[in-house]
């Protein structure tokens, strides 16, 4: 269910992105019109200043808008290139929904490991292996699905207790960190792509300057500006990814951590009860 619902979410913003740059364009002409109104009613009114001999009125600077922020963000994909743009922003958008997954997965198996294993320690007391081993199937995480593999394997001996707890333990490890290569290879890729699109733009500023016979600032300012743009997109891009991947990363060795350190007071709990034989 939470993959779909990721699944949703990450489809969603990238069928927006066409609105998103249709509203932006709409917006441009809009705002070009109301700056050439502004800068006629200005003409207007400067001779009529200066005739009067009066000084004109200080300008006030109008506080920025809401909203304005987004304004310029859209402003500066359409003018990247949306063929060049959409690529960075795809792999923002992919490593995202992976992140969201996983921040939701790794935050709903966490479990107060203390309590845990009190729980368990007292149902094995209390009712021995089967009624330890119930706590355990009706507790989420990885904690307890390695406590159920050790409690399982108690009557083969301490040896096999240990060895079921270190496999199953990677075995569960893996599964912590599923999907983190993926955001790995977006936060490697979204920099080339942006990259790749550096390169194309600095092509094109070359070929306008052979078809024009000139070197004009003019004539090579399209080509470069795109250029830029990607290179920051990409960077961006990244370096939003690489803070997640740090966070999930940090997440997961703590889970590990946890894991390691309770899988050795199940043993020593199985010892001090004398549930296993400690010769194996």
């Amino acid at each position: 269910m939470k993959k779909v619902i990721v699944l949703i979410l990450a489809l969603g913003m990238l069928f927006n992105i066409d609105a998103f740059a249709q509203g932006n364009t709409a917006n441009n002409a809009a705002a070009q019109e109301e700056v050439s109104e502004n800068d006629s009613n200005t003409a207007a009114e400067a001779p009529a200043t200066e005739e009067g001999g009066e000084e004109a009125p200080a300008v006030k600077k109008e506080a920025p808008k809401k909203g304005e922020g987004i304004k310029v963000i859209r402003d500066k994909f359409i003018e990247g290139g949306a063929e060049f743009m959409a690529l960075p922003l795809l792999c923002l958008i992919f490593g995202l929904a992976i992140v969201i997954e996983r921040l939701i997965t790794l935050f709903s198996v966490g479990t107060n490991s203390n309590k845990f294993v009190q729980k368990v320690e007292d149902a094995l007391t209390s009712g021995g292996i089967e009624s330890a081993k119930d706590v355990c199937r009706n507790t989420r995480g990885p904690i307890a699905s390695i406590f159920y593999q050790g409690l399982d394997r108690a009557d083969e001996g301490i040896d096999m207790v240990e060895k079921s707890v270190i496999s199953y333990g990677g075995v569960q490890m893996g599964q912590l960190e599923r999907g983190l290569v993926w955001i790995s290879l977006f936060i490697a890729l979204a920099p080339m792509l942006g990259f790749l699109g550096t390169v194309i733009g600095m092509i094109d500023a070359f070929d306008a300057i052979e078809n024009a016979g000139d070197i004009s600032p003019a004539i090579v300012a399209k080509g470069i500006k795109v250029a830029l743009l990607t290179t920051v997109a990409g960077l961006i891009v990244a370096i939003i990814l690489q803070i997640f991947y740090n966070l999930l990363v940090s997440k997961i060795d703590a889970i590990v951590n946890n894991m390691e350190d309770s899988s050795i007071k199940l043993v020593d709990m199985l010892i001090k009860n004398n549930v296993v034989n400690t010769k194996g």
